[in-house]
This record gives structure tokens, C-alpha cells and sequence, in this order.
């Protein structure tokens, strides 16, 4: 009964609506209705400013962490601490606080790495930071990070055990999960990827070209 309370309490946590309720409190605006329509990080950047995409980035990725680490915090590890991380991402893209309509899940799914292994999480930021740095464009670099980061589940124990000490198969699967997840979240992203107009960050080789709406 407890593990089903803390799943409860995880997905709750995940549920909590940043970019929405930043928007609302502090700005007078609901971003839904702004930009790309999407309540995380990236929309918050575009339509309230570094600031606010900044606090919204922190809060999306803390309640991965937060959830993550539930078992230890209450004490009562009997299941994965993975299986909570992945409430709050379902949380977070499916939130009961807004009316189940979430973010992408990327910033989310980091904190579920920062609370089950922070070594791998840096790593996982660092992937992130080059491939964006190369990109310029965050869609593509969080699909591309994804795919990366889950073979790197695989691999790193073998090359880099100082990283990730062990093969673990349940955070490979669900790293894998989340990646086609995070596919599916950026179809629209996709599409103005492949026609050249998805838009693009001041960061990186390619910062000059801004084009479309992401």
C-alpha cells in the first residue's frame, strides 16, 4: 500500500504545472495560448523570458528528482526508484493540475537521472550541451540526446564504469521508452525539421539561422 501511495505522491509532483503557473502568477499569462502551446521549458523561454524559463527548467527537473528519491526519503525502497521518477514524467505530460495536457518530459526525465545517478545525469547534460552546441536547436538535440543517452546505458559500464558503475536492463528500458515517447511529443517539431523551419536558439554553430516556430 505505501509503494502505491508514493507512486500517487510522485505523479501529484509531476502534475504540478510550472510553466502554466509561473505564467499565471507572476506574468498574467497562460502560455498555452502562446508560442507553441506547450507548458515546459522551452515555450516558457520564448514567451516569459530567461528568467522565467530559467525557474521553470529548475522546477520541471526538481520534480523528477524529488519523485525519484521518494523511496528514500520515506525509507521504504521495495521497487525501483526509476518506477517513481517515471510517475512524475507521467505527471508532468499528463498533468491532473492542467487539465492533462504537459510538457515534453525532457527536463522531467533529467531529474529522474539526478536523483537516481548524478554522475550520469552530468554526463547526460554534458551530451546535451554538445549536441545542442552543434544543432542549435533544442527539438533535435533532445531527440538526439535521448537516442544517445539510452545506448549509453548500455555502454558505459564497459568503457567508463566511473559513470555508470553497472548494466542496469530496467533504466536501459526505460530510457528507451522515454526516448520514442520524446519522439512522438516532437512529431510537429519533426516536420518543421524537415522542411528547414524549425526555429533555432542563440547558442551554437548554427545560431544565425531563426526560422519558424518551435
Amino acid at each position: 500500500m505505501m509503494t502505491i501511495v508514493l507512486l500517487v505522491i510522485a505523479y501529484l509532483i509531476g502534475s504540478i504545472p510550472s510553466g502554466v503557473w509561473i505564467g499565471r502568477i507572476f506574468f498574467h499569462k497562460d502560455i498555452r495560448k502562446y508560442g507553441s502551446g506547450n507548458t515546459g521549458t522551452t515555450n516558457t523561454f520564448r514567451v516569459l523570458g530567461n528568467r522565467a524559463g530559467t525557474i521553470v527548467f529548475m522546477m520541471d527537473l526538481l520534480k523528477g528528482t524529488l519523485a525519484t528519491c521518494l523511496p528514500y526519503l520515506f525509507q521504504f525502497v521495495t521497487i525501483s526508484p526509476l518506477w517513481f521518477g517515471l510517475a512524475a514524467i507521467l505527471g508532468h505530460t499528463f498533468p491532473l493540475f492542467a487539465e492533462f495536457k504537459g510538457g515534453k518530459a525532457v527536463a522531467t526525465s533529467g531529474g529522474l537521472l539526478l536523483g537516481y545517478n548524478p554522475t550520469f545525469f552530468f554526463y547526460s547534460v554534458l551530451v546535451f550541451v554538445v549536441v545542442l552546441y552543434l544543432t542549435s536547436t533544442v527539438s533535435l538535440t533532445s531527440m538526439i540526446s535521448a537516442v544517445f543517452i539510452t545506448f549509453s546505458t548500455i555502454i558505459l559500464p564497459y568503457i567508463a564504469p566511473f559513470i555508470l558503475q553497472q548494466h542496469d536492463w530496467f533504466l536501459t528500458l526505460i530510457a528507451g521508452a522515454l526516448t520514442v515517447f520524446i519522439f512522438l511529443r516532437h512529431k510537429d517539431n519533426i516536420q518543421r525539421i524537415k522542411i528547414g523551419n524549425e526555429s533555432r536558439i542563440s547558442f551554437g554553430l548554427k545560431k544565425e539561422h531563426k526560422k519558424g516556430h518551435s
